[in-house]
């Protein structure tokens, strides 16, 4: 033995180099996104001037962080909230518009109120209750007209030092990341045009320019012009996350420019580079798809508002041909289009989720979901009340019950940082989830084989051989090469539902240049509903499948067809929060109300470009 040791030392160099020279560790080289973090984009706190006059008067960006990073808050209604697990980032978007100012107003913050518009605004707020609520629909009408009350620009700096300071002071490497951002919350005549913009950068950048609101231009363009003059004078980095498209009138998604003209090469490119991403799914409906555009997909009609949009007259109801210009899914099948015109594809983006909740709490899950305002928080009359009128009559207006909770952003990323997550949606190497937690891979390529999704290093198997989600396949390898190969891993959430299904949504171009769709099965474990118990406000996992892994071809390749396809895993339908209530708090179940609900995910897609 000790013969043997001493001439392991001995030829301890050369054993070395042998083995250097032969390659042994398979990792070298490789630094693949491993982590998943779970998120939310799009928080208001009381510095949304339309989240405080709606009740959130006391829980301010701080507190959103909080409670997001695993903290027990109180809620505006007094009760105690918490999640049921931390997430790992946060952005609070506080509208630009107004951003700050009714709370310096209500602590009577001397500054503020020395501008004439200021103290108007505070005399009203704290007059009687018929001038409170006319000073509110002010504020809030002024948001269409682009009329600004209150335009301080010395308090808007001031505000936004707070915002940027407080993200800072919260954020911890790592551990929690807090994001900075806002809402460019562009609204003419009621047609939703909101991006959430984000930032990668510290206050130390992000702090030295005061965001654009709507009410220095409400076209994209504007918008848009702003995001570059940062980067240009910063040297930091910015995005923007268009959402609620479903609520535009036909206007978020459309083949024209802000001028009415034809959407050209400069457009796209512009559009393509600022924003990478789409919120797809969150508490004013579902963006996926419409049935009424997805006829074929029997899962289309999920959490859909399409009515009208959010005029303060009430909704003004859609017209013929608008739906197409709202959800995502037609988007990319019109960004294939537009890209075989201009050579560029403006609507290549990713899918996330977020809440857009204005309480301060990422409540997402269907058995903790804390509404959309504190006027429908738990306990409140949320169900059967009017939540949004219409100007076309009651058959038009948005029910209570019908507010969704959704959703969340999964994150693929190398660490829990502002840097590593930016980066990820800049990649788009992302996906949304209605509220569940579900892990979701999703790799395409030209040489994934079924044995792939079997090996325990199916996910390394899928960057070394693939792209994931977010990217481009490379161009065929040869002709008449088969199909293109997807690799596709899903994991239950560990604390949630079994998964029913996992499919893949294909987009492409047909001979005539015109875009077709097709949705796919992959894999389909038993359904059923049976195990839901509704009294209860309960399921069992007793159908369904803990997980999926699986290699899909496309068997209606044709190399010479642009096309995009992306992955929706469905869970087994569980109780919907309206369930919850009724069972927890005795509230009336109202005619029509939906009491159950299939939570999915919907990943970024992968592009295929003929060479």
């Amino acid at each position: 033995m000790v013969r043997l040791i001493l001439a392991g030392l001995v030829l301890g160099f050369a054993v070395q180099a042998a083995t250097a020279s032969d390659g042994y560790s398979p990792y070298v080289g490789e630094d693949f996104p491993m982590q998943l973090l779970w998120g939310d984009t799009h928080v208001h706190s009381s510095f949304s001037m339309d989240a405080n006059v709606m009740g959130n008067t006391r829980l301010d960006p701080g507190d959103a962080y909080r409670f997001a990073s695993g903290e027990t808050v109180t809620s505006n209604t007094q009760q105690e909230v918490r999640l049921d697990r931390p997430l790992d980032f946060l952005v609070v978007s506080d509208h630009a518009e107004y951003m700050g100012v009714l709370p310096r107003l209500r602590a009577e913050d001397p500054t503020f109120l020395a501008d004439p518009a200021g103290r108007r605004i505070f005399d009203s707020l704290t007059g009687d209750t018929e001038a409170a609520r006319a000073i509110m629909d002010e504020l809030i009408g002024s948001l269409m007209t682009n009329e600004p009350i209150f335009d301080n620009e010395e308090a808007r700096q001031t505000i936004w030092g707070e915002i940027t300071t407080l993200a800072d002071r919260y954020n911890q490497p790592g551990v929690f990341t807090a994001l900075i951002g806002f809402e460019w919350t562009s609204m003419p005549g009621g047609d939703n045009l909101h991006r959430v913009v984000v930032y990668r950068d510290g206050a130390e950048r992000a702090g030295q320019m005061i965001p654009v609101s709507a009410f220095d231009g409400d076209r994209p363009e504007d918008l848009w012009s702003f995001m570059q003059k940062y980067e240009d004078g910063t040297d930091g980095q910015i995005l923007a996350i268009p959402h609620n498209g479903n609520l535009s009138n036909g206007r978020m998604f459309g083949v024209e420019d802000s001028d009415g003209k034809a959407i050209g090469q400069a457009y796209a490119t512009t559009r393509a580079r600022w924003e990478p991403l789409v919120e797809v799914t969150q508490i004013k409906g579902d963006g996926e798809t419409h049935a009424l555009l997805s006829p074929d997909d029997e899962f289309a009609d999920f959490e859909t508002w399409d009515r009208g949009n959010l005029a303060l007259t009430g909704m003004v109801p859609k017209e013929p041909g608008m739906l197409r210009y709202e959800y995502a899914r037609s988007a990319l099948k019109s960004g294939l289009e537009l890209e075989a015109k201009t050579g560029i594809n403006p609507y290549k983006f990713g899918m996330i989720g977020s809440t857009d909740t204005h309480t301060s709490l990422a409540t997402g899950a269907e058995n903790n979901f804390w509404g959309k305002a504190v006027m429908v928080e738990p306990g409140q009359p949320r169900t059967n009340e009017t939540f949004i009128k219409s100007a076309a009559g009651k058959e038009f207006d948005i029910i209570a019950w019908e507010q969704v909770a959704s959703g969340y952003a999964g994150v693929w990323a190398k660490e829990n940082t502002r840097e590593s997550i930016f980066d990820a949606m800049r990649r788009r190497e992302v996906y949304a989830t209605t509220g569940s937690r579900m892990q979701v891979r999703f790799f395409g390529g030209w040489n994934f084989v079924a044995e792939d999704s079997l090996g325990p290093e199916a996910v390394l198997v899928g960057y070394r051989k693939g792209v994931p989600m977010g990217g481009d396949l490379p161009s065929s390898p040869k002709a008449g090469a088969r199909g293109p190969g997807f690799l596709i891993m899903a994991l239950k959430d560990p604390l949630g539902a079994n998964l029913e299904r996992v499919q893949v949504v294909k987009g492409w171009l047909d001979e005539a240049g015109q875009a077709q769709e097709k949705v796919y099965d992959v894999a389909v474990a038993e359904p059923g509903s049976g195990t839901v118990d509704l009294e209860e406000a309960s399921y069992e996992n007793d159908v369904g499948s803990a997980q999926f892994a699986q290699v899909w071809l496309d068997p209606d390749f044709d190399p010479a067809q642009s096309a995009f396809y992306y992955a929706r895993v469905i869970e087994i339908p569980t109780p919907r929060w309206t369930a919850y209530d009724a069972a927890r708090l005795g509230t009336e179940i109202v005619s029509g109300a939906r009491l159950m609900v299939q939570d999915r995910a919907y990943t970024s897609p992968i592009w295929y470009t003929p060479r």
